[in-house]
Parts: C-alpha cells; structure tokens; sequence
C-alpha cells in the first residue's frame, strides 16, 4: 500500500508590501515632522535673542553716549535698585513659573519687562568705560559668540552630558566672586573675570546644544522658546560683562 502524500496545513507566506512601506512612510514624515518642528523653534528663539541684544546694547549706546541721561540717572540711584530688583522678579517669575513662561502674551511681557531692566542695569554699569571700551568688549563679544555657537551645532562631543558640572562651577564661580569683592586685589579680580568668561562660554555651547536638540542626551522642549532665549541672553550678556571688566581691569 503505498501512502500518499499529506498536503500541508500551514498557511501560506504572503508578502503585503503596503504593509512595510507605509510604517516607513510614517516614521519618514515623522522624523521630518520632528526636525521642522525644531528648527522652527531654533529659528523662533535667535529672532527673540537678537530682538533683546538690540534693546539690551541700545541702551548701553544711549547711557554711555548721553552725558545728560548719564549724570540724570548717576545722581537718581532710586532708578537702578528698582531695575535690579525688576530684573530679579522677572527672571525668578520665568525660571521657576512653567506655566508663566508657556503662555502668551504673558511670557514676552514678562521678557520684555525683564530685557529692559536688564539693559538699565547693564547701561548703567557700563557707563563708566568709555566708548572705545565698549566697542572693543562687543567685537570681541561678537567673535567668541559666534565661534561658539558654529562650535555647538558642528561638535559631535555631547556637552549636554556635563550638567552636573554646570551645577557644581556656578557656585565656586559665586564663591570666587563673593572672596573677590571682599578682598578687593586687582589681579584677583582680573582672574576672576577670566574664569567667569571661560565659564559663561561653556555654558552657551552647552546651552546651545540644549536648544539644537536632536542625538543629545538633553535638550529643550520646543514650548520652551522664551527660556531658552533666556538661557542664551544671560550667556551673551555675561561674556560681554565679563569682556569688559577683563578690559577695565586692564586699562587701570
């Protein structure tokens, strides 16, 4: 007797390449989705940057160029500890209030308010250089600043991954600073402003990389575009402070 053959039960392989092309088509769009999204935002948080270095370095112009809104303000200090304690609300109120910084108009008021105390304050202290002093801390400002940022978007060392650091060295930075005005020694205070620059210029590449987002371990939530103009205001204005006490320091 001879046994046929027994037809097998197991289903057919079948291939539906709609099936495979279309999870690609998705994660394509996804991705693409993804980095408009972010160079949107990217594009969003310089314009605001730039908006606030003008008004900020507008007013710097006007303090040390205006000899009557220089000795105006110079002999009223009233105006200076009012915008040095605005400046300090405002930027508490945006660092700690999520909700205050998330939401429109509120948190461009509150940047506004906070630029333009920021600038009476940095009008106010720069005053005292001349404009030959100021010009050269904002070229060179504009130098370090850009080399920079050219340097964050073009590294492939994660500088995201040094958050502890950032942590760690702008509290000896405060300490440094504290031990600097107390013991008031001129090469002291020159090599506290060096540090105080080399460190304001680590923390723009690192907060650069933040706001580029992408293969880095960190970064910044695409509604957070008022903070992260922040961050980066803070940084500019730092350097350039720092620039130009290196350059006082200097001349005396």
């Amino acid at each position: 007797m001879v046994q046929g053959y027994r037809r097998s039960s197991a289903p057919k392989m079948s291939y539906d390449y709609e099936s495979y092309t279309e999870p690609l088509a998705a994660s394509s769009n996804m991705e693409f989705s993804d980095k408009s999204v972010r160079m949107g935002f990217i594009r969003k948080v310089y314009l605001i940057l730039m908006a606030q270095l003008a008004v900020t370095f507008g007013m710097v112009a006007v303090f040390n160029l205006s000899t009557e809104v220089k000795l105006y303000f110079g002999h009223n200090p009233a105006y200076f500890y009012v915008a040095l304690v605005g400046t300090i609300v405002c930027i508490i109120a945006l660092s700690c209030c999520g909700n205050l910084r998330r939401r429109t108009p509120h948190n461009f008021i509150f940047l506004g308010l906070f630029t333009v105390f920021e600038g009476f304050v940095l009008g106010t202290a720069a005053a005292t250089f001349t404009s030959y002093e100021i010009l050269m801390a904002v070229g060179i400002t504009l130098v370090v600043v850009l080399s920079l940022t050219i340097f964050a978007f073009q590294t492939k060392f994660d500088f995201t991954t040094c958050r502890m650091f950032v942590f760690v060295s702008i509290i000896v930075l405060f300490m440094f600073g504290l031990l600097a005005m107390i013991i008031r020694n001129e090469i002291l205070s020159i090599v506290y402003s060096c540090i105080g620059a080399l460190l304001f210029s680590f923390y723009l590449v690192f907060d650069t990389q933040m706001l580029v987002g992408g293969s880095h371990k960190y970064s910044i939530s695409p509604e957070e575009y008022v903070f992260a103009a922040l961050t980066l205001y803070l940084d500019v204005i730092n350097i350039f402070m720092y620039i130009l006490s290196i350059i006082g320091h200097s001349r005396s």
